[in-house]
């Protein structure tokens, strides 16, 4: 792969150390936090400390060489504990497909080795790693290319979360749109929603943006809809954490609003999404599972406390659009278009052939 400059770089992998930006600290500090053994990756995983779906996929292949890196013994245990390993990675969080589908591909190139020492197999899932690693900015940067070609000059666009080069190997997957679309000098602009309750719009993608010189206005979540009404909000571009085969699509939690209120006003809905983000087992979003985080997160804002002690509190880390809510899916081959059934078959013959 070419060494090719990313806007961020939330994830570096240097002398069996991984390092990750803590995007819990964002915007105020940045902070790096070095994880040297799986269970570190895990929590890392877990507190979100790194997040995204392309990010924690990257991080879980690094979390698994370090969960084998010590591993004394014959190549039957060294499967088993890598086996093991993977199973402890991917518990992690639920809903993300890049978190497995990266665990699953470094585990079925370790099986396809043959008859390899312990040590080779270690190497190998180390570089399998890194591959997913640098391949992932030449994903993002193909759906950049692909779904800058879908807005014109003066457009404004509303986005939803953070799915930037923060949740990815650098470089994004909604926000690759954004960064396209500077790169061939097309003036545009953006509304970042807010995004309760942990503020990733307000704390991750206005502040990439904002670095990046991008012209972006932070909004509150309740806030789209009059936008919407009032005309000012040409296209919405989200990212995705899981896309199920019939184009359903789960991403943080207020995904399906936006994808509502788009449709009833008559704006494109865009998902921008790796092929990696794709789920062949599941037919609907029915069978996208649904993380349920801590209550603590809707109760404080970063440890301050926002509600009275003890309120009951229900807060699903996602939710599902379905797909009759979504104008098109922008991947590294191209903008799959409805009907989903058909188009996401591309997809899945790329994935089987993987």
């Amino acid at each position: 792969m070419q060494n090719k400059k990313v806007p961020f770089a939330p994830i570096k992998f240097s002398r069996h150390v991984l390092y990750l930006l803590d995007q819990r600290k964002l915007p105020i500090r940045e902070v790096w936090v070095a994880c040297r053994n799986s269970r570190m990756v895990w929590k890392a995983i877990r507190d979100m400390i790194v997040r995204g779906a392309p990010a924690i996929g990257i991080a879980a292949g690094y979390g698994l060489y370090l969960g084998v890196r010590h591993f004394q013994g014959d190549q039957k245990g060294f499967l088993k504990t890598l086996r093991d390993q993977g199973r402890f990675l991917d518990s992690a969080r639920p809903t993300a497909r890049n978190l497995a589908c990266a665990l699953e591909r470094i585990m079925k190139a370790v099986h396809c080795a043959g008859d390899r020492s312990v040590e080779e197999l270690k190497k190998l899932v180390l570089a399998e790693a890194i591959r997913i690693h640098h391949e992932d900015i030449d994903l993002c940067r193909k759906i950049g290319v692909f779904g800058s070609e879908l807005f014109k000059k003066g457009d404004v666009l509303l986005t939803h979360c953070n799915a930037g080069g923060l949740a990815t190997s650098g470089y994004g997957t909604a926000l690759a749109v954004f960064y396209a679309l500077k790169e061939k000098k097309i003036p545009f602009s953006v509304f970042v929603d807010e995004t309760r309750p942990l503020m990733q719009g307000a704390r991750l993608t206005a502040w990439e943006l904002q670095k990046s010189k991008i012209p972006a206005t932070l909004i509150c979540d309740n806030m789209a809809a009059s936008l919407m009404r009032a005309g000012k909000i040409h296209g919405v571009v989200v990212g995705a954490d899981r896309i199920a085969m019939n184009g359903d699509t789960a991403n943080k939690i207020g995904t399906y609003g936006v994808a509502v209120l788009a449709k009833v006003h008559g704006i494109p809905f865009y998902i921008a999404a790796p092929s990696t983000t794709f789920d062949l087992k599941a037919k609907t979003g029915e069978d996208i599972p649904i993380e349920e985080r801590p209550h603590h997160e809707v109760r404080e804002i970063q440890g301050r406390p926002l509600a009275p002690k003890g309120i009951k509190v229900f807060n699903p880390s996602f939710d599902v659009t379905p797909h009759g809510y979504i104008s098109g899916i922008i991947t590294e081959i191209g903008v799959l278009r409805p009907p989903f059934t058909k188009s996401i078959r591309r997809i899945g013959t790329l994935l089987e052939k993987s």
